[in-house]
């Protein structure tokens, strides 16, 4: 008896042992924690609270880790060329993807998207190009596109509609003033507006992308280069740039770049991107301002130029068209200890429900779940725009080698269109050799 009860013992404490132990395992997995990294910025807000229903569905929970767009590159390329722990999931920008497919750094996807019923046929196919393939029109896919975006444009629609403007401007023009459709159309109503006095102030006509440090001025001139024929290489030659990057067309399009910069926008931005845009246009210091998709759902709520005083436009054509690709993809970083965790949240994140909520308080969802609904084009005033601009959208180099590609166009186009050094000509014709040179060092053409 006394054997029995000392066997019932051990086995009870046994019994209590393994109950506490699972109970341990199951207090530990709902506090399993998860890194995001991305920049900082009003969609990072939006997907914090997003992703309170990714932990409240999972028992997972989300930790994350916002850099201003200023520092995000290098901060973030220097934590993956690390292999650093720190992120276990990405939103990095369109540009990484070669560089951190081919280093590493990006967990492959398909085997996942396949297992999972993820399709890419679900999401806009500029999206799909631009933020998970690589090499590029592959089906080789190292994110899910998370943040759609492009570049597009804003303008004072209180100031387009006073009569006496629309007057004066149909005298000047013989045509009504209105968002302009064409290149030419644009340079005459910014000179329209430059230097008018408008409700006892003085404006300018509209703000461009000037900065040189990291991709500012390259992001802007983009958007005047693609609509006037400039092409990156050789369609039918990869890396064959000559006759191309410095076209006659080109050439052009550069030069009007600089027209613009010197007599449309306000004195004294030398070196100014995203940041200086939006105060140009709160002030109430230009007519039109050129920048990303991202910040017009801040802009539309503005107490001092949203609402009623603004209005939207996609970039405007001349010989074709085309617009800057923005916005970037989320990947799972391979070196992450939590990857069964992070592919759970891109599980979720790919969900057309999940899709619909991210749009709806303040993300850009590339899912045509969202894209091609029936009600999208009335959801904001900015949605046709938006939509007539994915429909156009071209990107930036995204080889491993992105960067100095980057650096050397940043450089070639800001000396020639805010520095007065040389003409647009030899600016194109240096940047042709810088990128020779680049794509030489990497075993790729001539």
């Amino acid at each position: 008896m006394k054997t029995m009860l000392n066997k019932m013992s051990v086995m009870a404490l046994i019994a209590l042992a393994s109950a506490l132990s699972l109970g341990a395992t199951t207090t530990q997995a709902q506090e399993k924690t998860i890194t995001l990294c991305w920049a900082a910025w009003d969609p990072a807000n939006a997907l914090v609270e997003l992703s309170k229903d990714f932990t409240a569905q999972s028992k997972v929970k989300m930790k994350f880790e916002f850099v201003p767009w200023t520092n995000f590159a290098d901060r973030m390329l220097n934590e993956l060329n690390s292999k650093g722990k720190l992120c276990d999931l990405i939103i990095g920008d369109s540009q990484w993807i070669g560089g951190s497919a081919e280093s590493g750094h990006y967990v492959k996807l398909n085997d996942f998207f396949a297992k999972e019923g993820i399709k890419m046929s679900d999401f806009a196919p500029a999206t799909v190009t631009g933020y998970a393939e690589w090499p590029k029109n592959t089906p080789n896919y190292w994110a899910l596109p998370a943040m759609a975006d492009a570049v597009g444009w804003t303008y004072r629609k209180d100031w387009f509609g006073k009569p006496e403007i629309q007057a004066e401007f149909k005298k000047k023009y013989s045509r009504d003033l209105a968002p302009p459709k064409t290149w030419s159309e644009f340079k005459q109503v910014s000179e329209f507006f430059q230097g008018r006095m408008i409700d006892g102030k003085k404006v300018y006509g509209a703000y461009i992308f000037t900065e040189r440090g990291s991709e500012g001025i390259t992001m802007g001139v983009s958007n005047v280069l693609y609509p006037f024929g400039f092409q990156y290489q050789d369609p039918k030659k990869a890396y064959a740039l000559d006759g191309f990057v410095n076209s006659a067309e080109a050439i052009k399009a550069l030069e009007f770049y600089k027209a613009l910069y010197k007599g449309s926008t306000p004195p004294g931005l030398t070196n100014a991107y995203m940041g200086e845009g939006l105060d140009a246009f709160k002030s109430g210091q230009v007519a039109m301002m050129m920048n990303w998709f991202a910040f017009f759902p801040g802009l539309d709520k503005d107490p001092n130029v949203g609402g009623a005083k603004i209005g939207y436009f996609a970039n405007p054509s001349e010989k074709t068209k085309g617009v800057q690709l923005g916005g970037q993809g989320i990947s799972v970083v391979s070196y992450s200890p939590n990857r069964s965790e992070a592919l759970q949240y891109i599980k979720w994140f790919a969900s057309p429900a999940v899709q619909k909520k991210w749009q709806a308080i303040g993300g850009s969802s590339a899912h045509n779940a969202v894209l091609k609904d029936a009600g999208y084009l009335q959801s904001a005033p900015y949605a046709a725009a938006f939509q007539d601009s994915m429909n156009m959208v071209v990107d930036f180099w995204a080889e491993p080698s992105y960067a100095q590609l980057m650096l050397a166009e940043q450089k070639r186009v800001h000396d020639f269109v805010v520095a007065d050094k040389g003409t647009a000509k030899e600016a194109l014709d240096a940047l042709v050799a810088d990128w020779k040179k680049i794509f030489k060092d990497d075993g790729k053409g001539k």
